[in-house]
């Protein structure tokens, strides 16, 4: 399994963790949900379900809706297929969810990990963001180490674009270190619920005020019959 399709099918097993969804559906929230996804197509997307599918992660169901019962057949075509997780699909996503490996710092699979942090526990939390913030020093250490050497060879706007370069790099670090420090501290970043001051949710929300893995507005949906 290459990186990329890795990370996809981690993000898609988290989705459907938390409710049945078209392929439609998944796309878009893959794509407004998990930035890191925005250009993909179909074509990455269903080879993806039907591994999942394979795998028994996931199961096919027709489209349990109104309209989707409907639609069929006074369009001529079959139902929309709703995908649906599990229970080894959920067994198997808790599983991805506790995993530290140096996988979880890359850049686009730390995306995917973080926009799934308020299902992670707070341990594989904290191992995850502090191999992030090492690894971006790592990096950090190179881009200084490169700048020094190369300096006088460059022209004034590849030495502005390699000073933005450390410059992002050195913000995310900031950022690594601020969300470290109220784990560390128990600290939630979601605030506290409406109407409880000081409460405290473990199981709901993305820490950092990211979008929630399910709790967006269903969208409307056009004929999805792909599989």
């Amino acid at each position: 399994m290459s990186r990329r399709s890795g990370i996809l099918e981690f993000a898609v097993l988290g989705l459907l963790r938390e409710s049945p969804m078209h392929g439609y559906e998944l796309r878009k929230r893959l794509n407004t949900s998990l930035g890191v996804f925005r250009a993909f197509s179909y074509g990455t997307l269903y080879p993806c379900l039907k591994t999942l599918v394979a795998s028994g992660w996931l199961i096919e169901e027709p489209g349990s809706t109104p309209e989707d019962a409907l639609a069929a057949p006074l369009a001529g075509r079959r139902a929309k297929i709703v995908y649906r997780l599990t229970a080894e699909g959920k067994e198997h996503f808790e599983e991805l969810l506790s995993q530290t490996g140096p996988d979880a710092y890359e850049d686009e699979h730390f995306a995917a990990r973080f926009a799934f942090f308020g299902r992670t526990p707070q341990d594989v939390r904290m191992r995850v963001l502090e191999g992030r913030r090492s690894r971006l020093e790592e990096r950090l250490e190179k881009m200084s180490a490169s700048l020094a050497r190369t300096r006088e060879r460059l022209d004034d706007y590849t030495l502005e674009l390699q000073r933005h370069g450390m410059e992002s790099v050195e913000r995310e670090v900031r950022w690594l270190n601020e969300l470290i420090e109220s784990e560390r501290a128990g600290r939630d970043l979601r605030g506290p619920a409406s109407g409880e001051p000081g409460s405290r949710d473990t199981t709901s929300g993305a820490p950092g005020g990211l979008p929630r893995p399910g709790n967006s507005s269903r969208p409307d949906t056009p004929d999805d019959t792909a599989t």
